[in-house]
């Protein structure tokens, strides 16, 4: 088990105390002090800590709430990680448990907050459900700049306070992954969105990333959009990373079947905002699009859509929400503007592989990196509840059709982000800087 250098251990306290306040450095001064007590035991303990999972509850997870009790929190490594009360391999790891081993599941956000209505948000929901359903201690923590460093201080500090899960949201995590995951082998990561491409070294056995195709949920939308009578269509993107753009090509490519299907002409307008965050700019440029004509904005990127949506309002404009049903964000307006959401599963992707961690089965996926599309399982779709079926005249069985035709492969999407996709004479694409 790989120990860090008295030069690193230091160089991570420096980093440390430019961001985190007093209570904090005392615990993670204590930390360093025991670390190579703790190494010897946890070698010694490696059943619990591959295992990773736990059965005691936290019903109210702060970004603070570890501080609470740091002596409590630290105290008597050699009686809670004690192998011979807690490791008992032929017991716990029986195919009949489902409960491997006591253990804490930690999410450290990509930088945006766990309300962000978005990607953190839904990423957290998993980790709440499964945490409340089964009675495991859960937090999260959020950095407080956007660097690889302070995310690394972010899971330092999650470790140290016990965490044996941990569950990293965003291709951000990418090289912060790369490093903990051998800073830290006896604890389990679970990155979602993060691909291959994403990290600095191949990943190991204690980790798992997945990515999505988005590009299936992208078709959905601009299919279901142009179908529903809409022919001014616009793509707002957050940063050109590739999980946007095949959103993006995706829109595009499900707007051109659907013009091809109806024989209608389509104009669409394309951009990135570079961010993925609304800001007056953006908003102003949202504003000129709706008020030349644009009928509805797929906004794609976090909370950029706040500035697509505050356009919309000012010209009965509409708009598609991203990774999540994001129908709540349009409420208590003089009508909600949002049409629909292309989703991606990752409530339920969370949830899927921390059942598996705490159910023993964590070989059965780790060291791996997987991208989930329609054919492997529901990873991707709209939203099909009373509330959020705004349509007007695509129905849900021409819905459930298109569905099928992905699943089986009758319907290509083509998931390159490197080559705009080609669309058909009826149909416009403006790709605006």
């Amino acid at each position: 088990m790989p120990v860090k250098s008295h030069d690193v251990t230091m160089r991570r306290t420096v980093n440390l105390c430019q961001g985190t306040n007093l209570q904090t450095l005392l615990r993670m001064e204590d930390l360093f002090m025991k670390k190579k007590v703790l190494s010897l035991v946890l070698a010694s303990a490696m059943v619990v800590s591959l295992a990773g999972c736990g059965n005691s509850s936290n019903d109210a997870p702060a970004n603070d709430a570890p501080a609470a009790a740091p002596a409590e929190t630290q105290a008597a490594p050699a009686e809670t990680q004690a192998p011979a009360e807690t490791a008992a391999p032929a017991e716990t790891q029986a195919p009949a448990d489902t409960t491997v081993a006591d253990g804490k599941i930690a999410l450290v956000t990509d930088g945006g907050t766990i309300d962000d209505e978005s990607f953190n948000q839904a990423t957290w929901e998993g980790v709440v459900q499964f945490g409340d359903a089964n009675g495991v201690e859960y937090t999260y923590y959020q950095p407080t700049e956007d660097s690889t460093e302070e995310r690394i201080n972010q899971i330092d500090l999650a470790v140290a306070e016990g965490a044996t899960v941990v569950v990293l949201p965003g291709y951000l995590f990418g090289e912060t992954l790369s490093e903990v995951q051998t800073t830290y082998p006896d604890v389990n990561f679970i990155a979602v969105d993060v691909s291959e491409g994403d990290m600095t070294a191949p990943i190991e056995s204690n980790a798992y990333a997945c990515t999505f195709s988005e590009e299936q949920a992208g078709y959905l939308a601009g299919y279901a959009a142009v179908k529903d009578g809409y022919t001014k269509l616009g793509f707002l993107g957050g940063m050109a990373v590739p999980a946007v753009i095949r959103y993006g090509y995706g829109y595009v490519q499900g707007i051109d079947a659907a013009a091809q299907e109806l024989g209608v002409d389509v104009e669409v307008k394309y951009t990135y905002g570079g961010q993925f965050y609304g800001d007056a700019n953006i908003t102003a440029k949202m504003e000129s699009w709706y008020s030349e004509g644009t009928e509805i904005v797929f906004a794609c990127g976090g909370g950029i859509y706040t500035s697509a949506l505050e356009a919309a309002l000012n010209y009965d404009g509409m708009i598609i929400g991203v990774d999540v049903d994001q129908r709540s964000v349009g409420e208590g307006n003089d009508y909600n503007p949002v049409l629909t959401s292309a989703m991606k599963g990752l409530t339920a992707t969370v949830v899927d592989k921390l059942e598996g961690c705490f159910a023993g089965n964590w070989d059965s996926f780790g060291g791996q990196v997987e991208n989930l599309g329609l054919a492997d399982g529901d990873y991707l779709g709209l939203p099909t509840d009373g509330d959020s079926w705004a349509f007007e005249t695509f129905t849900q069985d021409e819905y459930a059709e298109l569905l099928a035709g992905i699943k089986d492969g009758s319907i290509a999407i083509s998931n390159d982000t490197e080559t705009q996709p080609e669309v058909s004479e009826g149909v416009t694409v403006s790709y605006i800087d």
